[in-house]
């Protein structure tokens, strides 16, 4: 059987804090009595069999283990409370629901303090780290054959009717997922013809009925030519020599965003090197297997502009086209040649300079997935005895999470982002008492986790901002600071001060509360909107805004005297930014969820910390009409990830409600004041919640409400109990109370 590992460190591993955060599987032959493996295999083929109607994943084999772990935590099992549609919620119910949905919450909460949790979903992630690890030979000693059985039954689990594999699990087929994870089952063993009801024939012909892998856009493009399935003069130019423009020129790598310069940097090398893998006889045979015309008869510079229209998320500037042509016919030759070659391998020298920097900066976990599988490449091409190679292996387990569907990876994981929001959510429920060892776990979780040093050296001249003081998404040992989870943790950190150190620990330092303020407070651009990594480069994100604001308020309550000028001048212009960002509709677009329902509970949160009402705040007032007129016929709220690709509010398919949006949704009116004026809507929507709550306290895992960079979609499992406890807890103080 797989097991979760907390907390524990290995070979080759470098932290920070002890592993504090870390969660890896491992397959343990001997674990388990028969009658749990049998169980597991039960949940797998339930899975298998549903695959089509529920795509996400459930947790259920973490759930399993740690429910057996904690088992001294779970409180007595109580019989679920329904409401009738014509019946009046009662208190005592509510308390009953509330009770055994945070049973079940500490239940699965690791002896670290974090709730381990999938972040996954793009079908993109697996591939990469596939290549990587075959081109480096490196594959069987970090794969091993559970390894691959269980990759290959997460990428059958999530392959379409139609034989294709989308973007994410609930997409449509793209030629980029497709021919992707096509190739990761071929390295895995897969052959042509298999028993999965002929799922790599269907693969094959979606892929060749679609014009062949010469349609993949351009990331495919790049991890094909390392494969050596594709020519890199099909490829639009990475030149690594952009390192060494001006630093004032407009397209130097350093004023990319941070996740495009993380990507960027290896990337350019291996473009610069031409690096390609060993041409194997399965390399050979897939050049045969992906194309409709024959390999070596391919006009490959027609090809770098061709990409399906299944897979044009954006097009491109005239002037962009016109500069990859001149860089690929021009550029090329010149610095191919002596004595210009020189000045490639310097600005090679230069990216892996950065590179390097990177990696011992985030202790070679990367800023993300799609970096570190292109940064490994480069760091073995270097050096293929190297110890920055062999520290990049040891941190592959940490992007690995097993369900019930299979073997997949992560963009890195939310332990952080997912603490801070289950302390607010515990504390809303006004039953603390019940719930102190929970709070005190988490406690220890935030205060192992704050990020206590900046990036070494002269992190500026390395394009890197501050971090002291910041918490990450995931875990210290990552390092990179973002400002809406910096926020969020130091909001929950302050709410748990306030409680007493006997019940759930020691308080934070006052000057980590500081360091925090200060790296947030550095975070906002002149319009008042706050970027999540780094000044100026990075877009201004709504919900990195409303955290700031909520979390400043709460800080100038408790330490009046601090920068008080400063904070009131960055809350001040903070309001105003979430005030001109709303919609005509009332609502606002977001980044980091979906979509409208998600950016609108953060606004209104962001608007009721700065003082604002439904009296005396039209925004708020609009944004409750805008939420009346998306509400369900069965009292629930229920958004697509077609929301946030196509900017305008779209249904679940069949207007299926969504717990965790009808959670948004409803906390958003609470907020807001609606109760005040009808409260109708909100008992109708808590009844939804309270009718769904599952025999153990848990939630269904319905479909996924994360999202990022407008055409892909996160999941985040915690959400679907995290949520509905936390909007059950404010009707409870807010609406039945009052």
């Amino acid at each position: 059987m797989w097991k979760l590992k907390i907390a524990e460190g290995g070979p080759w591993l470098i932290t920070g804090n002890n592993y504090v955060g870390r969660q890896h599987w491992e397959f343990d032959p001997d674990a388990g009595t028969p009658e749990e493996r049998a169980h597991v295999e039960q949940l797998r083929r339930q899975f298998s069999q549903n695959r089509f109607r529920i795509k996400q994943s459930a947790d259920l084999l973490m759930i399993l283990q740690l429910r057996k772990e904690n088992e001294n935590r779970r409180g007595e099992i109580v019989a679920p409370f329904k409401v009738k549609e014509s019946e009046e919620i009662k208190k005592e119910g509510l308390i009953k629901t509330l009770k055994r949905g945070l049973s079940f919450f500490s239940s699965i909460q690791a002896h670290d303090g974090h709730w381990p949790a999938e972040s996954a979903g793009p079908l993109f992630f697996i591939p990469p780290m596939v290549i990587a690890l075959y081109v480096t030979g490196a594959l069987p000693e970090v794969l091993g054959p559970e390894h691959q059985k269980e990759i290959i039954r997460y990428t059958y689990n999530h392959q379409n009717d139609d034989g294709g594999w989308g973007l994410h699990i609930e997409g449509p087929s793209t030629m980029f997922g497709s021919t992707l994870n096509y190739i990761t089952l071929r390295l895995l063993g897969e052959g042509l013809d298999d028993s999965h009801n002929s799922a790599m024939a269907r693969a094959r012909k979606w892929i060749l009925d679609h014009g062949g892998a010469i349609g993949v856009p351009s990331w495919g493009k790049f991890w094909l030519s390392v494969l050596g399935v594709y020519e890199w003069s099909g490829c639009n130019p990475l030149p690594p020599e952009l390192w060494l423009l001006p630093k004032l020129s407009p397209i130097h790598p350093g004023k990319l965003l941070c996740y495009s310069r993380g990507s960027y940097t290896p990337m350019s090398y291996l473009y610069g090197k031409k690096f390609v893998g060993r041409i194997s006889s399965l390399v050979q045979s897939l050049r045969q297997e992906l194309y409709t015309d024959p390999y070596y008869q391919i006009n490959w510079n027609l090809a770098r502009g061709n990409v399906i229209k299944e897979d044009v998320c954006h097009t491109h500037p005239w002037l962009q086209d016109i500069l990859w042509g001149f860089l690929q016919h021009v550029g090329e030759p010149i610095f191919s040649c002596w004595p210009f070659s020189m000045v490639r391998e310097k600005a090679l020298k230069v990216a892996m300079e950065h590179l390097h920097y990177e990696d011992e900066n985030s202790k070679y976990i990367c800023i993300g997935n799609a970096s570190k599988a292109a940064a490994m490449i480069a760091c073995w091409l270097e050096d293929r005895n190297s110890q920055a190679f062999n520290l990049h292996l040891a941190r592959i387990p940490d992007y690995f999470w097993v369900a019930e569907d299979g073997l997949k990876v992560q963009g890195f994981g939310s332990q952080s982002w997912d603490v801070a929001f289950a302390v607010q959510a515990v504390i809303s429920c006004n039953l603390t008492e019940e719930n102190l060892s929970t709070l005190r776990r988490a406690h220890d979780f935030l205060k192992a986790s704050q990020v206590r040093e900046n990036p070494s050296g002269n992190f500026a001249k390395m394009y890197r901002h501050i971090s002291k003081g910041a918490w990450t998404f995931s875990t210290q040992d990552h390092g990179w600071q973002v400002s809406d989870c910096t926020a969020e943790a130091l909001k929950a950190a302050l709410l748990l001060s306030e409680m007493s150190p006997s019940l759930v620990g020691e308080r934070m330092e006052t000057e980590c509360f500081y360091d925090a303020v200060n790296v947030i407070l550095s975070l906002q651009s002149n319009n008042g909107g706050i970027t999540p990594w780094e000044p100026v480069r990075a877009s201004r994100w709504l919900e990195c805004t409303s955290s700031v604001i909520q979390s400043l308020q709460l800080f100038k309550k408790l330490y009046p005297n601090h920068r008080r000028k400063e904070i009131n001048n960055c809350i001040s212009k903070g309001m105003r930014y979430i005030e001109d960002t709303q919609n005509l509709d009332g609502s606002w677009y977001g980044c980091w969820g979906i979509c409208y329902t998600y950016a609108t509970w953060f606004a209104v949160e962001g608007l009721v910390a700065c003082g604002k009402s439904y009296k005396n705040s039209s925004a708020l007032r609009k944004a409750c009409e805008f939420l009346l007129s998306k509400k369900l016929p069965n009292g629930g709220w229920g958004e697509s990830y077609l929301s946030c690709q196509n900017k305008v509010y779209t249904n679940l398919e069949g207007n299926r409600a969504n717990l965790v949006q009808t959670a948004w949704a409803l906390l958003s009116l609470i907020k807001a004041g609606q109760a005040d004026i009808d409260p109708s809507p909100i008992h109708s929507g808590m009844r939804l919640l309270i009718n769904a709550q599952m025999e153990d306290g848990d939630f269904p895992q319905q479909e996924i409400t994360g999202a990022f960079m407008k055409n892909c979609i996160l999941n985040f499992s915690l959400y679907r109990n995290l949520f509905p406890i936390w909007a059950l807890g404010e009707y409870r103080i807010h609406v039945l109370h009052a």
